[in-house]
């Protein structure tokens, strides 16, 4: 990873993150993922490969008093979200650890909400990114199916796993989502009407025995194509890039008060 850094504004400013000028850089999708939480106050929250912070620190600025822990392997991307969450005042604890053999400590804790946004792209069908950093953050070293068993480990009963990906992935998280936890649901986000889903946000809940919901999708952007320099954000997408309002999953449900030892 680069050595040099730049820092961001997320949420309108009520965010700011260090992350490399060079390397994995968060986009929209780890702003979204946190929009759609439907964590309380009080609540406990595991993020899974949390990279620089981006995702826990928003949902930490929409939703007072969490607890946060966040797993993160790469020991550069560990220590920029430990900064970042002491900059922002979030109450984070950052391991640097393999999310496939959590510290035993950690194994130990349960959460009301498991957050992830795992790599992209299949390590064997894809070529490596130049920057190295960049190249785990994407590459798919560690299979779909652990991030999704270690996420439902980790929860309290009722809690909720949410996971960010690419649509073509959608069977994949279904497969694994459907052996471990419950009352799935599924929003397809599209960029522009008329256009396929490239994204999708999954939840599923640790025994949940909700029906299966497949969401109509959120459009991204305003209009068919891109016709002018500036933002077209649609309004639930703005609210929840600018201002983190979990607006997106039609039902923000299924928020949890369970916690305990190991499960």
């Amino acid at each position: 990873m680069s050595a040099a850094l730049t820092q961001n504004d997320f949420l309108s400013g009520r965010v700011t993150l260090w992350q490399p000028k060079d390397g994995y850089r968060a986009g929209v999708d780890p702003v979204l993922l946190a929009a759609t939480i439907p964590a309380k106050p009080g609540q406990q929250v595991l993020e899974l490969g949390s990279g620089a912070g981006a995702a826990f620190l928003c949902l930490a600025a929409r939703v007072p008093d969490l607890t946060v822990h966040a797993v993160e392997l790469q020991p550069e991307y560990a220590a920029l979200a430990q900064r970042n969450a002491k900059d922002n005042g979030a109450d984070a604890t950052i391991w640097e650890a393999d999310l496939a053999a959590l510290p035993l400590e950690l194994r130990q804790m349960q959460f009301d909400h498991v957050l992830a946004n795992p790599p992209y792209f299949d390590r064997t069908a894809s070529t490596a990114a130049q920057d190295a950093g960049r190249d785990v953050a994407m590459g798919e070293d560690t299979p779909l199916r652990v991030w999704i068993e270690v996420a439902a480990k980790r929860l309290a009963p009722k809690g909720t796993a949410t996971f960010v990906h690419r649509a073509e992935r959608l069977p994949d998280l279904l497969s694994g989502m459907q052996d471990v936890l419950g009352s799935l649901q599924v929003l397809p986000l599209q960029a522009r009407a008329g256009r396929d889903a490239n994204l999708v946000l999954v939840r599923g809940v640790k025994g949940g025995r909700a029906a299966f919901r497949l969401h109509a999708p959120v459009r991204l952007h305003e209009g068919a194509k891109h016709t002018q320099d500036g933002e077209s954000y649609t309004a639930p997408i703005s609210a929840g890039l600018r201002d983190g309002a979990a607006a997106l999953f039609p039902s923000q449900g299924n928020a949890t008060r369970g916690r305990g030892g190991a499960a």
